[in-house]
Parts: C-alpha cells; structure tokens; sequence
C-alpha cells in the first residue's frame, strides 16, 4: 500500500476504534511483538489476506504510539514469516505522522492448495489458524484435513464401508440401476455384473463403497447411525425460543433411509409444517393452492445438501439439520463449501464436486440432473414465487441455506418499526461492522443477520452502507441514515 492509504487506515481506526477481519493492531511502541504467528496463519488462510498495523495501542484507546524502530521492526516481522509453512512474504509499508512512524504489514492470503498456513514450532495441527471476526482461532481438525481432502482429491464417497457385506444391498434396487446403466452406456453392456460393480465403484476391490450403502441398503443408518436428517419445526425465531404453552418444538422428526427415501420424506415433512393458501385465480376463476415455499426449491436444497455433505470420517457424526422457523427455512450441511468456489459464485461457475461417484450415481437413477443447474433453480423458484433471495452460507465447515417465505420488497414505510427494528437503528446510530450487527441481534450466521434484519432497512432507505461503491469491501461499515434520525 502507500504510504497515503496506511495514514487512511489510521484515520478509520481513530474513528472505529476495533479491529476486524482482515484488519490486527500492534502497539509495538517498545519492540516487536514476539508471537505474530497466529496472526500470519489466519491471514494466510483466508482469500482477502489480511492487515497488520503497528504503532496503535488497542488497550490505551487506540491512541498513536508509533513504532520503536521501523527498520528494527520490518526485519524482525520478515523473521518471523520466515518461521511459517508456507513461507509467508509480507508487502511492508512505513508512514511518519506527527513525528511518529508506523508501519503495515500487508499479507497476502495463499493458494487453497497451499493451506492451510501454520506455524512450523507448532506444526501443522496446533499451529494453523483461522480468522474468526477480529480474532484468531485455531482451526480444528476437520478445517485442516478439508483443505487436504481437496488437494488430494479424496473420495470419501467411496470409501470402502467395512462391516457392510454385499448382502446388504437390496438386490431390486441395485438391479434396477444396472440396467439403467446397462440402457444409458451402452460400453458396459457387455460386461459382467461383477465387472460393473467395480468400474462402477459400487465395490471396490470387492468391499461395499460409501455410495452404494447411501443408495441401495434400505437401512444406511445402521452402520452411519447419524448420516440421516434430524427435522424439526419451531415456535419461535430462534432455537430454544419457547412457545405459547412452553413448547420447544412443533414437530421433531429423525428421518432415515437411504439418499432417495430421505428426499422424499423430508419434502414430505416440510409440506406437512409449511401453510399452503388457496388462492382463486383473478382471470380463469380457478383454485389456486400456493405453498409457503415453492417445493421446487425446497427439493433442490435437499437433495444438494445430501449430494455434496462431507461424507469423510470427520463428519459422519454429524447429520443434516432441517429447521423451520415461522419466517424462514434453515438447512445445515455438515462440510463447508468445497474447493474454489466462493459464495458469490454459487450458481454462476462449475465447482469442484466432492462427491462425483455419488452424483453420477443419482443422475443414473434420474433423482438429479448433476449439471450445476440447482441454485440457479432455488433462486429462479423463489423469485417466481415473491419471496425474498435465499442466503447462502459457508461458516467453519458447514453450509446453510436460508428460505424465507416474506415478500421480496418489505415497505417500512407503510408500517411502523417493530421494536426489533427500533432497537437496531438505535444500534446503528454508530457506524457498525457486520460481525457487531451480528453479535447485537445474537445471530451466529452474519450473511442471515444482514439479510433478514438490515437489508430491509437498506432498501427502506433507514440505514446505509458507509462505502456504497463496494458493499463487499472489508472496511464496510452499515449506519442509520440521517433523514431516518429523529
């Protein structure tokens, strides 16, 4: 950066006062802090990369102290890069102010197939580290064998299954899917069963794989107890919100099978929870039933999250979650986003498939079309219905999708704030980043806290974003508009 633009990152901190995502702070008024390691890893780990500032005391007010000796400092923050695997090469910058120096460190966030980025004194399972808001975390063991898992193109998918025999399998269903197979390829015609089974990877070297236990045994779960769905209807906005006569939950249901009964019945327990209406069509006169969300989108959200959910050893621990609140549908996919692809590019780009086996498989068996088509079709099925943009989210190591079943465009003018709302424009009557947004609603996931609570107020014209021009940028900031102040 130049020497112009540190002096501007001053500036903000002066008026923030807090640290962010991409942004740390140092005093280094009396030396070089001693373990920038944690620091150097998250950085290194996430695509954006990161800032280290040093010369502000975050623990006196953020008041300038300006650094000991800025040649001193850039040699012992290169020593310390030099201690991390990768290597890590800082861009360092050095700006005078008011007789003080200061000087930034600019790290750059590496290849995915690089990560993750650790400390060697620590080694590889204690010294890597993710960056959590404005703080660093270590990661945990599925974060770091995630990253290898996409370096090395595992296939947990079809992993061999150790207790299954082929015995397992019911014989109708596999038959029914070789003779699709035998239909639609016609090269494998020819061959033995035994022979299909293996360049099929329903075996592999004779022992029953992953998918073929996902699909054709009428009982997955008895050797994957949780590899199945836990489903359950609320009363309130929130998990543990109680209802009117103390309820926790309206519906509670564990669904299990194999991949295709799941489907059906997790569809099956969504429409039995969701209102339908009947409307009566103004021109033709005829009934109309319209569900609280399109089933179109609802079908595809599950049957992704049963596609591409990690499948690895890490996580067959960890089942779905399908969770209907009163203005939202939330499904959780154990394993976070995989390979490249970032949340901005679900729907416009081909990503890396963890899961090809499986995928295949079920385009065989006519259940998916496997050509990237899904979240277009979420979206296009709820833009058709009114609804508002589904949320997509990837948060250490799991994926969520977010329905909501409200209206597109919310007019805040033709109704009064609810207190809620009231509340959070007070909030915002300082400048805020979307992590404090997110801890002041008590809402885990940021993406479903902007979504459902500011950007209604966005687009009523209540609060705007600080730098309009660049909503992503990591400086954002989101504040009450003067002409809603009173």
């Amino acid at each position: 950066m130049t020497n112009e633009e540190l002096l501007e990152i001053l500036n903000e901190i002066r008026n923030s006062k807090c640290e962010n995502r991409t942004l740390e702070i140092k005093a280094a008024s009396s030396g070089c802090p001693k373990r920038l390691y944690d620091t150097l890893s998250s950085f290194s780990n996430q695509d954006d990369g990161g800032i280290i500032l040093f010369g502000v005391d975050e623990e006196n007010d953020y008041r300038e102290c300006g650094v000991y000796d800025p040649q001193d400092l850039q040699k012992k923050i290169n020593e310390q890069c030099l201690q991390m695997e990768p290597v890590v090469r800082p861009l360092l910058t050095v700006a005078e102010k008011g007789g003080r120096f200061f000087v930034s460190a600019e790290i750059p966030g590496i290849d995915i197939t690089e990560r993750p980025c650790y400390y060697q004194g620590r080694g590889r399972l204690k010294g890597s580290f993710i960056r959590v808001g404005d703080s660093d975390e270590p990661m945990t063991e599925y974060e770091i064998y995630s990253y290898e898992a996409f370096r090395r193109k595992y296939q947990d998918d079809i992993r061999a299954v150790a207790r299954a025999s082929f015995s397992v399998l019911d014989k109708g269903l596999l038959d029914a899917y070789i003779a699709r197979l035998k239909a639609e390829k016609p090269n494998l015609s020819a061959l033995a069963d035994s022979e299909i089974y293996e360049l099929m990877s329903i075996t592999r070297n004779g022992e029953v794989t992953l998918t073929s236990v996902l699909l054709f045994c009428r009982y997955p779960q008895a050797f994957f107890p949780q590899l199945d769905i836990t489903a359950i209807a609320l009363p309130g906005d929130r998990l543990g919100e109680l209802g009117g006569d103390g309820e926790r939950f309206t519906d509670n249901q564990r669904i299990e099978g194999n991949i295709p009964e799941m489907l059906d019945r997790a569809i099956a327990f969504v429409r039995k929870n969701m209102k339908t209406k009947t409307i009566i069509h103004p021109d033709s006169g005829r009934r109309e039933d319209r569900t609280e969300y399109p089933v179109t989108a609802v079908r595809e959200v599950i049957l992704n999250t049963l596609v591409h959910r990690d499948y690895s050893v890490h996580t067959e621990g960890m089942p779905i979650q399908l969770l209907m609140f009163p203005d939202r549908l939330e499904i959780r996919n154990p394993g976070g986003i995989y390979g490249r692809i970032r949340i901005d590019q679900l729907g416009k780009m081909q990503p890396d498939t963890r899961n090809p086996v499986l995928a295949t498989a079920l385009e065989v068996m006519g259940l998916t079309e496997n050509r990237y088509s899904g979240i277009p079709t979420i979206r296009r099925a709820m833009e058709e219905a009114g609804l508002k943009e589904p949320v997509f989210a990837d948060e250490r190591g799991t994926f969520s999708v977010t329905l909501f079943n409200t209206p597109k465009e919310v007019c805040h003018d033709a109704a009064p704030l609810t207190p809620a709302e009231q509340e959070l424009l007070t909030f915002l009557e300082t400048p805020r980043t979307r992590q404090e947004i997110a801890d002041h609603l008590g809402i885990e996931t940021i993406s479903y806290a902007l979504q459902a609570y500011v950007a209604p107020l966005i687009r009523s014209g209540m609060v705007e974003m600080t730098i309009p021009e660049t909503p992503r940028s990591h400086k954002q900031r989101y504040v009450r508009c003067r002409s809603a102040r009173q």
